[in-house]
């Protein structure tokens, strides 16, 4: 830790933030879209699923780019925004907008795959038994699709956590505000000198993210023992 700076150790709280908060606010909307996809009769669930997964075949610094037209400072819905007091760009909620849309495919995956193993029949003897929609989703759905939410959650965060080409692209890395980890570790490789600081930085990054991990994994295997002794 001797070879973080202040400013290595705030870029990485900020990346921290940036990440908690991009995995908060997209994991509902994952939840939503992956339950469209899985459950979903409509016809243009295939255009759906493509414009989900569009931020993973696009460059990041084309997203990026793209969020800079619109919701920049001149963008067309970022003057109309800035004028409620909602500014994106050159912000960390930029940058938390930024790794959202990045991570947003990654969170929908897993969800979508654990949906879609929950047998139907299940849903529909809820139905009989006189559940709402509503409740069916809050009730079935949600529980049992628990340990894809939980790998959503996981992936979504490290890829926001890790996320850079959008990032810099929408927001600069501006130091306290912008600056984020991967960002401070790219310009640690440019500076002369400066592997040892690129690599602690990379090390901090890879424990962040195995942290994550496992926290992800005892969670799963905690709600399987708890469904093991419910059965019994």
């Amino acid at each position: 830790m001797t070879l973080l700076s202040p400013d290595d150790i705030q870029a990485v709280l900020l990346s921290l933030k940036v990440a908690a908060t991009a995995t908060v606010f997209g994991l509902p909307f994952a939840l939503a879209v992956a339950h469209l996809l899985a459950r979903g009769r409509l016809r243009g669930n295939v255009v759906l699923d493509a414009m989900v997964h569009l931020p993973l075949v696009l460059p990041p610094v084309a997203t990026g780019y793209a969020l800079l037209v619109l919701l920049g400072h001149r963008g067309v819905l970022g003057h109309a925004l800035e004028g409620m007091g909602i500014v994106f760009a050159f912000r960390w909620t930029g940058a938390a907008l930024a790794a959202g849309i990045m991570a947003f495919p990654l969170m929908v995956r897993p969800i979508r795959l654990a949906i879609e193993a929950i047998d139907r029949e299940v849903d529909e003897a809820a139905r009989t038994l006189g559940a709402g929609a509503v409740a069916r989703f809050v009730r079935v759905t949600v529980p049992l699709a628990a340990p894809g939410l939980a790998g959503g959650a996981v992936l979504g965060f490290a890829k926001a956590l890790g996320e850079f080409g959008a990032t810099i692209t929408f927001v600069a890395a501006i130091p306290g505000e912008t600056l984020t980890l991967p960002t401070a570790i790219y310009q640690a490789t440019q500076s002369p000198g400066g592997e040892s600081h690129a690599v602690a930085l990379c090390v901090v990054a890879a424990v962040i993210a195995v942290t994550a991990v496992l926290v992800a994994e005892l969670f799963n295997r905690r709600l399987i023992d708890q469904r093991h002794g419910s059965a019994r």
